[in-house]
């Protein structure tokens, strides 16, 4: 058992491994059949699409419940290079795809559902789904376009004077803080259309 947690692929294959099995177990018991169907696609893509959220607001929180409030308090100050230079690259890598991935297989999933047009043109009937996938595709736009480019400065990624690093750092904190107040909301309208939120 050690060996499977001791590396994250095969700690991530063990998950896929041990989904199937139950899944074709819970087939056993209650006589049901997987049907991969048109039906069944849309519920794989929207399974993908709440792993990818989970892993972009996941690490956004993290970001911001965790990172930005407890590296200044990091003494003696150069141990904070640990985190600088290993963590927080590693960690925006994932921040970055997570968000690209949630983005992908919302539209995706709107598509496949028939509703894309009009949840983004935020028509009756698609409002709720329509002001989360604008918010996260705002939030998306940050995180590409604000929080990383500031980000690569600010951890020395790119050349950038210390001052351009320092201002480069307040704008991805406020950018990163900006994205989690959405988020507030952004889940809720999510999570309103299709379970009676609104």
């Amino acid at each position: 058992m050690a060996m499977i947690f001791q590396s994250l692929g095969r700690t991530l294959a063990a998950g896929v491994v041990l989904l199937i099995a139950l899944v074709f177990l819970a087939g056993v018991v209650s006589g049901e059949r997987l049907a991969m169907n048109h039906a069944w696609g849309i519920f794989f893509m929207r399974w993908v699409h709440i792993m990818s959220g989970v892993m972009w607001v996941g690490l956004l929180w993290y970001f911001n419940f965790i990172q930005i409030p407890t590296v200044p308090k990091i003494e003696p100050a150069e141990h904070r290079a640990a985190i600088t230079k290993f963590i927080a690259p590693n960690v925006l890598f994932w921040f970055r795809y997570g968000a690209l991935a949630t983005v992908a297989t919302g539209l995706l999933l709107a598509w496949m559902n028939h509703y894309l047009v009009e949840a983004l043109t935020l028509q009756k009937g698609s409002l709720a789904i329509g002001l989360g996938m604008w918010m996260a595709l705002i939030m998306a736009f940050n995180v590409w376009f604000i929080i990383w480019p500031n980000q690569k400065k600010a951890l020395g990624l790119v050349d950038a004077s210390a001052d351009a690093k320092a201002k480069a750092a307040r704008l991805a904190m406020l950018t990163s803080r900006f994205n989690t107040m959405l988020s507030i909301p952004m889940l809720y309208f999510m999570a309103a259309q299709s379970h009676g939120g609104l």
